[in-house]
């Protein structure tokens, strides 16, 4: 089994891609040890020591070392990980576990008027069919967190999450492009 890497736009996050469906449905974001408890996977990949997030995508896994730990050391005892579990056709998740995607609530945050349910649609639509490809590219995940009074809130996960890039993809790409199509729309945040 080969399992090949991509660099993402976040010097932090690495891209493992091993060929396979990783998550059937959904996306699983783990940003601490403790939110691993539910993916022995995500947890092999935090006992390394010097991981500190890993993100579940369709046919990939990103993950994020440490401040000041260098791919060249960390990739390899990474790969071992992923290679051994890959191969054994191991359960991503415990049995047992309700965890093994999840789909957070979209209203998290910021509840929508339903007067402007065509409005949220529309927003729907395009971060569906636009956003998300390309930032799952990158080895992320974006998630849409509310509408309120022309605001837009997302909620960016994997190697988006803390990315030196993710505030001009907020501002110079997902905010154009809402703004373009949505003219409702007067500016997108982050949560």
């Amino acid at each position: 089994m080969l399992i090949e890497t991509e660099a993402t736009p976040n010097p932090a996050t690495l891209k493992f891609l091993p060929g396979q469906t990783v998550m059937d449905t959904g996306t699983r974001d783990f940003a601490t040890p403790e939110e691993a408890d539910a993916s022995p996977l995500a947890q092999a990949l935090f006992a390394l020591g010097d991981v500190t997030g890993v993100f579940f995508g369709r046919d990939f896994v990103s993950v994020t070392a440490a401040p000041g730990i260098g791919w060249s050391d960390l990739k390899p005892d990474v790969l071992t990980i992923l290679l051994d579990h890959f191969s054994a056709n191991m359960p991503l998740f415990h049995p047992a576990s309700a965890a093994g995607f999840s789909v957070p609530a979209e209203d998290a945050g910021h509840a929508d008027d339903p007067e402007d349910a065509e409005i949220v649609a529309q927003i729907r639509e395009l971060i569906e069919t636009r956003v998300r490809p390309a930032v799952a590219n990158d080895g992320g995940d974006i998630v849409y967190r509310g509408f309120d009074k022309g605001k837009v809130y997302l909620q960016l996960q994997g190697a988006c999450a803390g990315c030196p890039s993710s505030s001009a993809t907020l501002k110079n790409g997902i905010e154009q492009l809402l703004k373009h199509y949505v003219p409702e729309v007067t500016e997108v945040r982050a949560v």
